[in-house]
């Protein structure tokens, strides 16, 4: 059974793990070498750590998916799951508790070309073309 809760500071770490084994393994083939350092960069800085709330889904006690949010939880800015885990209900479940926290309020996320199909499974609708920034797509 899957279960989801808010990360604090002590398993930010393994978080961060799952987050750049997920990352490497499915979005970093689509990225440059300056997208894949700005990602690392960006998840490095405990400023930007410090901005983003974070849920962790655990099947146990093993982390196995992690989404993030900013804005006030309007804005998804982090959403992996690990490789065996996909295709289970693990980011619907992340979501779900993500689209709860948000009271009901629109989200929006910048989907990597890779998350786009699981981002309109979910609801969401493209609202422009993909663009690339720092790398980043």
């Amino acid at each position: 059974m899957t279960t989801i809760h808010r990360i604090f500071y002590a398993e930010i770490p393994a978080a961060l793990d799952l987050i750049r084994e997920v990352f490497a393994q499915y979005v970093a083939p689509d990225y440059e070498p300056e997208g894949i350092a700005m990602f690392e960069k960006s998840i490095s800085d405990p400023a930007f750590i410090g901005r983003i709330r974070v849920y962790g889904a655990y099947e146990e006690d093993k982390l196995v998916g992690v989404i993030a949010t900013r804005s006030e939880g309007k804005h998804i800015t982090l959403f992996f799951v690990a490789a065996e885990h996909q295709g289970k209900g693990v980011g619907k479940a992340l979501f779900e508790r993500v689209r709860k926290a948000s009271g009901g309020a629109p989200l929006t996320v910048n989907a990597s070309p890779f998350a786009v199909d699981i981002y309109r499974k979910l609801g969401f609708i493209e609202t422009g073309e993909e663009t690339v920034r720092d790398g980043i797509r």
